[in-house]
């Protein structure tokens, strides 16, 4: 199997439930200079980056669902929401009860002021991170590529039903049990792999993927060895080519070990 190209999900897949790396993570990629290792989020390039300063310029980062792809800390790939679409994003969320809005940019992702409990999930995933009573006029400043929904009580799967009538161009996507990720229709880390895959000149059948969430679907149909998580979402089960062991139990290495 001669594999160029990996890529990763983070939560629930790379990183355990504690959100650490697998130990022998780093020195994989150091040991495999030959293959694209692309770590694939719905995080902040930013917040991404950040567990990876030893080896990061030896990683490509597919950031916010697939929004922005950053090499070397240059954007080499970005699909922008129209303004107007935002807009309508922040009616939509600002009816449901429990709902916390973030504004995903290239430089920053902005957020009204909110509680502190609310704000520790938040930087979670996004490290830089502004907190404004002006959202959407500060927002617009910036390069938008998705609306996050942090959902209060982790009930984002029956929020979803809120944003069935959204606009045709745009999609939402169950990204985790507390939210929700809203941008173009044609965002997700599927596209942006394609992407890579044709800067690089790499096949399908010589690209790996790992993922455990529904946001992961199009990145796994994108590569030929396709992995879901033992611990993932049953639907993408279903989609993945095989099952490896889970997030806790060193699935992910397990199989590039193997390679």
């Amino acid at each position: 199997m001669n594999i160029k190209l990996v890529a990763l999900d983070m939560d629930g897949t790379l990183l355990d439930s504690s959100k650490k790396l697998p130990a022998d993570f780093m020195d994989w990629v150091r040991q495999h200079p030959d293959i694209k290792t692309v770590i694939a989020s719905g995080r902040q390039y930013y917040t991404l980056v950040k567990d990876f300063l030893p080896i990061k310029d030896s990683l490509i980062y597919v950031a916010e669902n697939g929004g922005l792809v950053f090499e070397r800390e240059e954007i080499i790939y970005k699909n922008e929401m129209k303004k107007e679409d935002i807009l309508d994003c922040l009616k939509i969320i600002d009816s449901i009860k429990g709902t916390t809005p973030i504004i995903c940019g290239a430089k920053s992702a902005y957020m009204r002021p909110a509680d502190e409990s609310i704000l520790k999930e938040v930087r979670i995933y996004y490290d830089h991170l502004k907190q404004t009573t002006k959202l959407y006029e500060d927002a617009i400043q910036d390069t938008i590529v998705k609306v996050a929904v942090f959902v209060e009580e982790k009930q984002a799967e029956s929020a979803m039903n809120h944003f069935s009538n959204i606009k045709r161009r745009l999609s939402a996507v169950l990204s985790g049990d507390s939210w929700i990720d809203i941008a173009n229709q044609t965002v997700n880390k599927g596209v942006a792999v394609t992407a890579i895959q044709e800067m690089y000149g790499i096949d399908e059948k010589e690209s790996m993927a790992f993922g455990d969430y529904l946001n992961d679907a199009e990145l796994l149909k994108r590569c030929g060895e396709s992995y879901c998580m033992e611990n993932g979402h049953p639907d993408l089960k279903l989609m993945a080519k095989y099952i490896t062991k889970s997030n806790d139990n060193d699935g992910v290495m397990i199989v590039l070990r193997s390679l």
